[in-house]
């Protein structure tokens, strides 16, 4: 069974991205492994709340201006 895991930033995308990102990810297996793939294919999208991860030794956190209008955790 393909597994993708993807971690994000909470509130980062939109309902709308995260569908389109399990759409993308299911194609990209069913074209490598074909069609019979896509039944077993799980796609999990994790969201990270602010100050749960870092980057460059700072605790990171999604500025106002980038996070999702329509975002629902």
């Amino acid at each position: 069974m393909p597994f993708a895991n993807i971690k994000i930033p909470q509130a980062a995308l939109s309902r709308t991205q995260k569908a389109e990102i399990v759409h993308r990810l299911t194609a990209l297996f069913v074209d490598y492994f074909g069609e019979g793939a896509r039944p077993h294919t799980m796609v999990l999208i994790e969201e990270v709340g602010d100050g749960g991860y870092g980057r460059a030794d700072e605790v990171f956190v999604v500025p106002e201006a980038y996070r999702a209008r329509d975002a629902v955790t």
